[in-house]
């Protein structure tokens, strides 16, 4: 077999961009937007929801989703927001600092049609004051930085959630979340290194901390 030579020509340089360009696709599940595939891009730490954990999450919300406001804590690709949009929420607020992904994410609700809204921010300080309650929230940061219980603590303390919200959050295995007492903990799957847990919101009595 003849060996191919190395091309003379002098290669073309990568561009700055190419690391940010798409690589992979996101399913859609269910729904109005069911089996729709998105674009997602590379950029490090970006760590969709399996579908199989997503499937299984939304089997157990069912109705819940309906009408619901969402709030996409630490959206990255918007895996669970676009869910629950096509699942019939209402409307999704998605928070995601990096601005590449961020504009993935725009790109991606414009391309559905769908009503949500790309907020470019840090998610612990996008938390410090509240401007509206949520019915369903995700809750899934990077893993190992220690993010996961001051984001559940905040969530309650400053008003996010309705009397009877539902809150998911993912986590790796080893580090189970500390979580409000007022969350009772509904449903939990594990799949890989990461655990997610379903917990609804009942609200604690007046003067007890949460």
């Amino acid at each position: 077999m003849t060996r191919r030579q190395p091309s003379s020509r002098p290669r073309r340089p990568r561009s700055a961009n190419a690391r940010h360009q798409a690589t992979g696709r996101l399913r859609i599940i269910g729904g109005e937007y069911r089996r729709r595939l998105l674009p997602v891009i590379d950029s490090p730490g970006l760590r969709p929801t399996p579908d199989r954990v997503r499937e299984t999450l939304f089997n157990w919300l069912q109705a819940a989703t309906s009408g619901a406001r969402v709030l996409d804590l630490y959206a990255g690709t918007g895996a669970l927001g676009l869910e629950a949009l096509s699942r019939g929420a209402s409307e999704a607020v998605f928070i995601e600092r990096a601005p590449d992904v961020a504009a993935a994410l725009e790109a991606n609700l414009a391309t559905l049609g769908a009503n949500g809204q790309v907020e470019r921010l840090d998610a612990m300080h996008y938390l410090t004051h509240a401007t509206a309650t949520f019915d369903v929230v995700f809750v899934d940061p990077p893993f190992r930085q220690g993010l996961t219980t001051p984001a559940c603590h905040t969530l309650e303390s400053r008003g996010w959630l309705s009397d009877d919200a539902w809150i998911y959050v993912e986590t790796e295995q080893e580090l189970p979340p500390e979580v409000p007492r007022s969350w009772q903990l509904h449903r939990e799957v594990h799949a890989g290194d990461s655990s997610g847990r379903l917990y609804r919101r009942k609200p604690s009595p007046p003067g007890d901390a949460c």
